[in-house]
């Protein structure tokens, strides 16, 4: 075993270092958020929140669970993560899988259309034409359908389709199965990785997109918990923030004295933000999981 020596062991220890304040910086910024939202709101004006809470109290959350707006937008984002990545994933994967084919007619042509659309676009006011005439507007459906397929999630499919073996397709197709029965029983199973790591970057960008309810969407009833959110960080006043709550919760806030503006926005961050990070763990060995290990026999 070869020792290391003193220059070694002070560049390790400098790079353990230089880590940790990498992560600690990091990590900090949630975690004083953490801390605000379980503090008493007048006690947070008065500023030295830092590591932990000062006067702890559960009222901020209480005010996030019981406001109907808040929940309500936080069931939409829920419905439309699950549902737009399910779809999305399958859609995308079903068009690469098709790309991935040489013998496809026109395939290069299609390739450059797809490439095309990645640098430009129509703009927000055709969009918007498109979007209204196709009846989506004030439609749970303008989360979903929009962003069925995504050309750079499609280029990655793609691109793994055509490192798959050529004599898992050929046994299949030996056996009887045709595209649709290739695809489903052979690819789709052994591209769990990419299928993975693609699903949680649709899943964020699901869950933290805000701007199409804000244009496509006025039923305050299908807004997303990211768009309220945005609502309530340009907000100054908390009965500006909880302006559709019911009155008994108003009348309780004024009483209370110890609700915010900034209390209560780092309470609702964190109902909006802690769901999506809990993904990440399930997730992680996908990243570096092999796909093919043992898929064929010598």
């Amino acid at each position: 075993m070869k020792r290391t020596n003193i220059g070694d062991r002070l560049f390790i220890g400098f790079i353990y270092v230089f880590l940790t304040l990498l992560a600690f910086s990091a990590f900090y910024p949630f975690w004083n958020s953490l801390m605000i939202s379980f503090n008493e709101g007048m006690d947070t004006s008065k500023g030295g929140i830092t590591f932990w809470v000062r006067e702890f109290t559960l009222e901020n959350y209480k005010i996030v669970f019981e406001d109907s707006r808040l929940m309500g937008g936080f069931v939409i984002a829920t419905l439309r993560t699950v549902i737009g990545t399910v779809t999305a994933i399958l859609a995308t994967s079903i068009f690469a899988y098709g790309m991935s084919k040489r013998e496809l007619m026109g395939r290069k042509y299609y390739m450059i259309m797809c490439i095309i659309t990645m640098y430009f676009g129509g703009g927000l006011i055709p969009s918007y034409m498109l979007i209204r005439s196709l009846g989506l507007f004030n439609s749970f459906w303008v989360f979903i359908i929009p962003a069925l397929v995504s050309v750079w999630n499609m280029i990655i499919f793609r691109t793994f389709f055509q490192g798959l073996p050529q004599g898992l397709e050929e046994s299949a197709k030996i056996d009887g199965c045709g595209y649709w029965g290739t695809f489903l029983r052979i690819v789709l199973p052994l591209s769990g990785p990419v299928i993975a790591t693609l699903s949680l970057f649709t899943a964020v960008n699901h869950w933290n997109e805000w701007f199409v309810a804000s244009i496509y969407i006025t039923k305050e009833e299908l807004m997303p918990i990211q768009t309220i959110l945005r609502q309530i960080l340009f907000s100054n006043i908390a009965s500006e923030q909880l302006s559709n709550v019911d009155a008994s919760s108003i009348a309780h806030i004024n009483s209370a004295k110890k609700i915010t503006s900034k209390s209560l926005t780092m309470a609702t961050i964190m109902v909006a933000t802690i769901p999506i990070v809990c993904v990440y763990p399930f997730l992680q060995r996908f990243f570096v999981k092999g796909v093919l290990v043992g898929s064929l026999k010598e």
